[in-house]
């Protein structure tokens, strides 16, 4: 499996960085299969950072060896079990298992709108869901511990 990571640099051996927000599926370093969700993404970091070039980070890893070495959440949709985990993620309330590594959909700038309703109260928890089939989501691969990135390999990096 190739997997990407946008960032305003290279990094070339991905670290676990505490971070100052609380994101979908909590600490980790985060991935995806999709390139040009990455490309986007390492854009929007180079500018908002005003720092750095955008810059895809590719890596691949054996997702055989990985997923059955690793504690694996894996999300197959956006369902009530994605959507309350994201939430509690979203708002630094999980408390549940910790995982190595977790994969599902990602709550990307759009989506998370709608998310952000549903965690005000907005909108309840069917019509979050209901919304949500509507979009296009793409993927996310986050490596939780220093365990699962021995399985995530550098391979290149490409300035976008």
């Amino acid at each position: 499996m190739i997997v990407y990571h946008g960032s305003n640099m290279t990094v070339d051996k991905p670290k676990l960085i505490r971070q100052n927000r609380y994101l979908d599926f909590g600490y980790g370093f985060y991935t995806t299969t999709n390139r040009i969700q990455a490309v986007n993404f390492a854009q929007k970091v180079a500018e908002r950072r005003h720092t750095g070039v955008p810059t895809l980070n590719i890596y691949s890893v054996d997702e055989n060896e990985a997923f059955t070495s690793c504690n694996l959440l894996r999300f197959e949709s956006p369902d009530e079990k994605w959507l309350d985990y994201v939430a509690a993620n979203r708002q630094g309330k999980y408390q549940g298992e910790h995982y190595d590594l977790i994969y599902g959909a990602v709550a990307n700038d759009d989506v998370y709108r709608t998310i952000a309703l549903y965690m005000t109260g907005i909108l309840t928890k069917e019509q979050t869901l209901s919304a949500l089939k509507i979009r296009k989501l793409y993927n996310q691969l986050v490596f939780a511990t220093d365990k699962s990135l021995q399985y995530l390999h550098f391979e290149r990096r490409e300035l976008v």
